[in-house]
């Protein structure tokens, strides 16, 4: 598929409130513009420029040549027995992403990709096993929730709403489309976006480690580290980047970004998915106990949810529960993960998309994405393979 035509306008879907000012006074208006115009698309879920009674014909005329909102293009809706929903997403790439809805009692939770495809190649996980595409932009990864929302009919904003969490737990790894995805959740978390708290906003990470470094300083949401294995030698197998960065230093920036948030009683989520016979054992359980002694967290067990040629297999119950167990007897709080979704491939770690001219992971491509003593951002040289 080629790639969708770009509008040279403007689209103001992704622009936080800052650079939403900056934009308004660049075009002669003065800045509580932004706050308007933030509140027509994100409270309101408004994209006609014509709906906005409170701004002027002349400048609505104007911001009509210059900028748009535009949304990302559905391609499709799946709505589970369960009252899960997945949204396929057509982003500029050509690309398809999905996004997640799952309720739990008064509880939703909205899973947000950061990317078409994945470079770091998780050997559990099918999204990697597509290759790497394209970042998402801001608008492409707030446009998700934006489409949820007004499916909710959580437009115009209210308390009693449907999506009360957003964690970046979708296609792709967050930390390697940085400034788009930091951009995003300011905006999820903005009171003139979605009004969201630090807490109900989490990113995860698989241990992009200089970027985590970075994080602090341009967000205090809240953090998820998928972990997988509680040594470097299988971890090494099971998530690649940690040749790269080994747990050791995974772990002291973790604790780095938690120490730095100004609620100290935040803790960090470990997620853990159980491979039947792989990672699963009671020696594991023992082992994870004494890797996490000195980091405040709560673990996330995540029973492995197969799709084909996986090559792994989901534990038995029992075998989930024995580790469980083994946890919480050492003292962690420790929860497994419903399976949600699975009759429309909707759960964790089956979500695939369409990546078009896929790029495998490789280590040109990883080095091309992290922070080194000239870069502040993590940056990517386009065409990495």
């Amino acid at each position: 598929m080629s790639k969708l035509t770009v509008s040279a306008k403007t689209n103001l879907l992704g622009l936080s409130r800052e650079k939403m000012e900056t934009f308004f006074v660049s075009i002669g208006e003065k800045k509580f513009r932004a706050q308007q115009m933030l509140k027509w698309i994100h409270h309101n879920g408004v994209g006609d420029f014509d709906e906005m009674s409170n701004i002027s014909k002349a400048l609505r005329e104007r911001l009509k040549d210059i900028a748009e909102i535009r949304g990302p293009e559905v391609v499709s809706s799946h709505f589970s027995e369960d009252g899960t929903c997945k949204w396929v997403i057509r982003v500029a790439s050509g690309s398809c992403v999905e996004t997640v809805y799952i309720p739990d009692g008064k509880r939703g939770t909205l899973c947000v990709s950061s990317q078409a495809g994945c470079a770091l190649d998780c050997s559990f996980c099918s999204t990697g096993k597509q290759g790497f595409n394209s970042d998402l932009t801001v608008a492409e990864i707030i446009g998700q929730v934006w489409v949820a929302a007004k499916h909710f009919g959580n437009v115009p904003a209210k308390m009693d709403r449907s999506i009360t969490n957003v964690v970046m737990m979708g296609m792709g790894e967050p930390l390697l489309n940085f400034d788009n995805v930091v951009d995003a959740m300011n905006l999820m978390m903005d009171d003139l976006g979605y009004g969201l708290s630090k807490r109900r906003v989490t990113l995860s990470t698989s241990g992009v480690v200089p970027a985590l470094r970075k994080l602090g300083s341009v967000t205090d949401a809240s953090l998820a580290i998928s972990l997988h294995a509680p040594n470097n030698a299988l971890r090494d197998k099971l998530v690649p980047i940690n040749k790269k960065y080994p747990l050791e230093e995974l772990l002291d920036a973790t604790a780095e970004y938690m120490g730095g948030l100004s609620d100290k009683s935040r803790v960090v989520t470990i997620e853990y998915t159980l491979l039947a016979g792989v990672n699963d054992q009671p020696e594991h359980a023992k082992q994870m106990a004494r890797l996490l002694k000195n980091t405040p967290c709560k673990i996330n067990l995540i029973p492995f949810n197969p799709f084909p040629y996986s090559g792994y297999e989901r534990p038995s119950n029992n075998a989930v529960r024995r580790f469980q167990e083994l946890l919480a007897q050492a003292g962690y709080n420790t929860t497994v993960r419903k399976t949600r979704g699975d009759d429309i491939d909707a759960a964790c770690g089956q979500l695939v998309g369409q990546v078009n001219d896929r790029t495998r992971r490789s280590a040109r491509y990883i080095e091309a994405r992290q922070l080194d003593s000239t870069q502040d951002v993590p940056t990517i040289k386009k065409g990495a393979a």
